[in-house]
């Protein structure tokens, strides 16, 4: 970075944006429909004001926990996002060994533009995000492709039957430059990613002939069998599917709308989380994404009843702006923020962080 050295993650956006090309930034920024949940993710978790607790003598709390069993500096994973190539050569090896170095998990894509074992050989505690694919052959490879490079868990993302209406990349026509590929993929419906039709996203006519829009709970309890490796279900909105995820062995869901990139309309997810943490006490981890950006946010998803947080768009904005610089530094602000509020709020550890209580203020229109 040549700048001076960014203070927030907004620095480091105005970065990345002033570096990106408009279709590349559209496409990481941008949500669907008229991206009324895109902007409601942020202006929810604003509303969410935190009781702090006083007289707690402390002054170095401790943010470690454990993530699915995967030890972590602090409660961040990095949320599974594709083609981080995109945004930097290095892509996702920046990105993985940024999270190696802050000590978080990083959750590899399936539609990654590196591949899972290439991935791994970064040293980072790895996750492995599945999309469920037309071909169950290419499912099974999969999961054991993660399995044998060492992910300790598997998140299926199960928000998308089809890809929401996206309609910056829709009016960029946009599409994947010819050398950044979905490397876990190689089936001749790849190419799709690369047409450009006028008024239509290259993106979504890729996944629309590769991604199962069928996707059940029969396949996720197909899957359950399948695997040892802790399982997690992400874009769980209603209490409902979060227990009869549970009920299917599900070790953990993430409440997410899919950060405003599918459902317009959907609630924003920290609304969520509550009624979701309160029906799976004890019964399975709950994770939340889509609007975490600060430190702040994450004390207030964890007030709020997640166990933790997954972090996207701010750590492609570091991507973009340095590399694995960029997304060191996304990160450690990331950790300097929360630590701090931690302190402010009164909490030596996780477990007071998840005591606190909070209220919900309205904004002046």
């Amino acid at each position: 970075m040549t700048r001076d050295e960014p203070l927030t993650v907004a620095d480091i956006a105005r970065l990345a944006q002033a570096r990106l090309p408009r279709e590349l930034w559209d496409y990481v920024a941008g949500g669907s429909g008229a991206e009324t949940t895109l902007a409601a993710n942020r202006a929810a978790l604003d509303e969410v004001a935190v009781l702090s607790r006083v007289l707690a003598g402390t002054t170095e709390p401790d943010s470690a926990t454990r993530l699915l069993g995967s030890a972590s500096s602090m409660p961040l994973a990095v949320a599974p996002m594709a083609y981080q190539r995109l945004l930097h050569p290095d892509g996702e090896f920046a990105a993985a060994e940024a999270a190696q170095a802050a000590g978080v998990p990083y959750v590899v894509s399936t539609l990654a533009s590196v591949s899972v074992e290439e991935i791994a050989k970064t040293g980072a505690t790895t996750w492995f995000q599945l999309y469920w694919l037309r071909s169950p052959g290419v499912v099974e490879s999969l999961v054991a492709r993660a399995e044998d490079a060492g992910c300790e868990a598997l998140m299926v993302t199960v928000d998308v039957p089809v890809m929401g209406r996206r309609l910056r990349d829709a009016r960029n026509s946009f599409v994947l430059p010819d050398d950044v590929v979905a490397a876990h993929l190689t089936d001749g419906a790849v190419g799709r990613a690369h047409d450009r039709v006028p008024g239509s996203s290259a993106i979504a006519a890729h996944t629309a002939a590769v991604f199962a829009p069928g996707l059940g709970w029969p396949d996720i309890e197909w899957l359950r069998d399948r695997t040892s490796l802790p399982l997690v279900l992400k874009g769980i909105l209603d209490p409902r599917d979060a227990v009869r995820a549970a009920e299917s062995g599900v070790d953990a869901v993430v409440v997410s709308n899919h950060g405003g990139r599918q459902l317009d309309g959907a609630a924003p997810s920290i609304l969520a989380l509550p009624a979701v943490a309160e029906a799976l006490t004890g019964r399975a981890a709950v994770y939340l994404d889509s609007g975490i950006s600060t430190g702040t946010d994450i004390l207030r998803a964890l007030a709020s009843g997640a166990d933790g947080v997954l972090v996207g768009r701010p750590v492609l904005y570091g991507l973009a702006a340095d590399g694995a610089r960029g997304v060191g530094r996304v990160l450690s602000l990331l950790t300097e923020e929360f630590r701090a509020a931690m302190t402010l709020a009164g909490c030596t550890d996780i477990a007071a962080v998840r005591a606190l209580s909070t209220v919900r203020t309205v904004r002046a229109s």
